[in-house]
């Protein structure tokens, strides 16, 4: 058997059912002809032009060719909005990551569909660009961690602090907090608090209804196709579109809408991105098995003692964002160690990191926030989904990413999909 023969069928094996009918190589990750210089322009496909996906039409050096949506409605706005002749629309996304023209997947549909379609774009050759939370299980993670990195595949999660921006209420990039905690001026182990006091907003209006009642489906809206994976409920307007995030099966609140925005720099600057917590503690009502509810208190704590308490009610009014046995950061970058600018000027820069996506995707690079980061930040989001799904605290091996002799936690891993569909 040729080398070349035994990939293809490699590349089957590893597709899903008739999808993996026949195999494309994307234009960027062949030689000779078809190699794409780095001046040139990447194509990308849109899944998902509700909301997010529409943010994202013209980001620097990609040029979209391809839309797709479950509703009909969102797809002629959006192809209006792009003013491109030659746009191809699509409702199905298995049909749109088999094009040959395409780049790039940028994935904003709501997070129960992130880990399958992120994972199938990899399995066919596609470099991927996908809204935050990363998946909507700790299983979804791990399988897509396997899918991008055994298909050669760059990956970005669409959240940006830990690199770029004003890190909310600290006034400051996460870069001189990193350097800050390097530096080990606050000493070691260190809790981080995040919480409105602090500069946060858990936006609690997140929350789903428990009394929603039957309504005909629009026209316009594929709702099985919607759901996907998630269980079959009836529709009703308030669990599609713009306020899905209430409710468990498809996201989780405001944990789930803006925790990786939060988390993931603290994750980061703690020097974490390779472990997970060994435990969680949460302090909320008993939450609704389908309408996610509020929360007042999850805390992370580490293996070093190193914790993340997300305080969802806004208890201590005077807490630090950061406290160390020997000192203390507070927003807007005040601190009580003295001539702080000063002392943190004799240490050295934190290491650079790959910040362009798209010099990733033309020269194989790994992206700053990837696959593997990425996945340990979403498994801080869905560790407390689980707490607070089963209301008490969890222990958890950051190893083989299971809750030791814990049947309860285990079972929530995975979450049965249903049919046809599966990672």
């Amino acid at each position: 058997m040729s080398k070349k023969e035994n990939s293809r069928r490699v590349f089957l094996k590893n597709s899903l059912g008739a999808l993996a009918a026949f195999t494309i190589v994307p234009r960027h990750v062949l030689g000779g002809k078809g190699f794409i210089a780095p001046s040139d322009q990447l194509t990308k496909a849109i899944i998902g032009v509700g909301g997010m996906g529409r943010g994202h039409i013209g980001y620097g050096g990609t040029r979209v060719v391809a839309i797709c949506d479950v509703d009909s409605n969102h797809l002629q706005e959006v192809y209006a909005m792009i003013g491109e002749k030659g746009v191809k629309m699509f409702s199905d996304h298995r049909e749109v990551i088999q094009l040959p023209e395409v780049d790039i997947v940028h994935i904003a549909t709501p997070p129960h569909w992130h880990g399958i379609i992120a994972a199938e774009a990899a399995r066919a050759g596609k470099d991927v660009w996908c809204e935050k939370p990363m998946t909507a299980t700790i299983g979804e993670g791990k399988r897509l961690v396997e899918a991008v990195q055994q298909h050669g595949r760059i990956f970005r999660l669409n959240t940006w602090f830990r690199f770029t921006d004003r890190f909310y209420g600290m006034g400051t990039t996460v870069r001189p907090i990193k350097k800050l905690v390097e530096s080990g001026l606050l000493g070691w182990p260190l809790k981080v608090t995040v919480g409105r006091h602090t500069g946060f907003d858990w936006k609690f209006y997140w929350v789903g209804r428990t009394n929603l009642e039957q309504m005909p489906v629009p026209k316009e809206l594929d709702y099985d196709r919607w759901l996907g994976p998630a269980p079959y409920k009836p529709y009703h307007p308030h669990r599609v579109h713009q306020t899905f995030r209430g409710y468990w099966d498809y996201d989780g609140g405001g944990l789930g809408d803006m925790g990786q925005h939060y988390i993931d720099p603290i994750q980061y600057f703690l020097g974490k991105d390779d472990t997970s917590p060994v435990s969680i503690e949460v302090d909320a009502p008993q939450q609704h098995p389908d309408a996610v509810g509020s929360w007042r208190r999850i805390t992370y704590t580490y293996a070093d003692g190193c914790q993340i308490i997300l305080d969802g009610e806004g208890a201590d009014e005077n807490a630090a964002y950061i406290e160390g046995p020997q000192g203390k950061l507070y927003p807007g970058f005040r601190s009580d160690i003295p001539d702080l600018e000063k002392k943190l000027a004799a240490f050295p820069e934190p290491e650079e990191q790959v910040t362009d996506f798209i010099d990733a995707v033309k020269n194989r690079k790994k992206f700053a926030l990837n696959e593997e980061n990425g996945h340990r930040s979403c498994t801080l989001i869905n560790l407390g989904k689980i707490a607070l799904k089963l209301g008490r605290s969890l222990k958890f091996d950051p190893v083989t990413q299971t809750f030791p002799g814990d049947e309860g936690a285990n079972a929530l891993i995975d979450v049965p999909m249903r049919a046809p569909w599966f990672i």
